[in-house]
């Protein structure tokens, strides 16, 4: 039996991408269940009057991803992705060699989308900025490195279509995400302000050495893999804590995803189609040590 919450939430995910089956107003039906996310959404814009008709979904779901801790204060994203391939089945990758392929410490997550599409994994880049936003230089976080990344960030994103990397300037809903997670075909990198989330916590899990004492913005990445519609409450695996396992609730998780600075950055990586992929990159010989 589903939930009043799971309810609640299909009825009011407006224009939700987990619709297995369009039905356009000639009454044809079309099938999209292996369609890609960007693919449904740009269907449903390009189709006018389109109804969507909820598969039953469970009331929760997990997706069993490996935990991996971020090394430095900066390497939280790729920790992510580290986390990501070894669920989609590719598991000789380190954190160590996807920092020899970044060649920067200075991760943006259009450099994290890059990596993946390296490793054909299949996703949709969510974001409501096109490019590095010059007025993060009031942030402290940002103030140093920004001047130096905005060439380079900008190249990357005009670059994406070319490399074949889907990126839709929009926000994502909270409500989409779950329904999506709930659907077990996708888990997500979100960027968020780790500031606002360590207020969720009152415990102290943190891994030594990669937080100091901030109190602004601090742009962190998290993995979430899950979903309990009864209690409202997302799974995800945080690469700077000492525990797998770690639930927060939707709304603590919007307001940390929103926050100034992140530009509601979401990688959705479809789990199905990334292992369906027929050759994994192979990890490079000296990917352990310098070149």
């Amino acid at each position: 039996m589903r939930s009043c919450a799971l309810d609640f939430l299909l009825s009011s995910v407006s224009g939700s991408f987990i619709a297995l089956i369009l039905k356009a107003e000639d009454g044809k039906v079309v099938d999209r269940k292996n369609s890609s996310v960007v693919d449904r959404y740009l269907f449903e814009q390009l189709t006018g009057n389109v109804k969507w008709h909820h598969s039953a979904l469970p009331s929760s779901h997990f997706v069993e991803v490996p935990h991996v801790n971020q090394l430095y204060s900066w390497d939280c994203g790729l920790a992510c992705v580290v986390m990501v391939l070894k669920t989609i089945g590719n598991k000789d990758w380190n954190i160590q060699a996807l920092t020899d392929l970044c060649c920067t410490t200075s991760i943006w997550t259009v450099d994290l989308a890059y990596l993946l599409q390296r490793f054909s994994a299949s996703f949709s880049y969510f974001t409501v900025t096109f490019g590095a936003n010059p007025n993060y230089c009031v942030e402290s976080f940002y103030k140093e490195q920004l001047p130096n990344d905005l060439v380079r960030v900008d190249m990357l994103f005009q670059k994406a279509l070319e490399a074949g990397i889907n990126i839709q300037c929009r926000s994502i809903t909270g409500a989409e995400i779950s329904v999506l997670i709930l659907s077990g075909e996708y888990i997500a990198i979100a960027l968020v302000d780790h500031y606002k989330m360590s207020h969720f916590w009152l415990e102290d899990d943190q891994v030594a050495g990669v937080f100091g004492s901030n109190s602004s913005y601090t742009g962190h990445y998290v993995l979430i893999c899950g979903y309990d519609a009864g209690a409202d409450e997302f799974e995800i695996r945080d690469p700077a804590s000492s525990r797998k396992h770690k639930m927060i609730s939707s709304g603590c998780l919007e307001e940390a995803r929103k926050a100034f600075g992140t530009d509601e950055d979401l990688l959705l990586i479809s789990l199905e189609k990334s292992k369906r992929q027929d050759k994994p990159v192979q990890c490079p010989v000296n990917v352990s040590g310098g070149s």
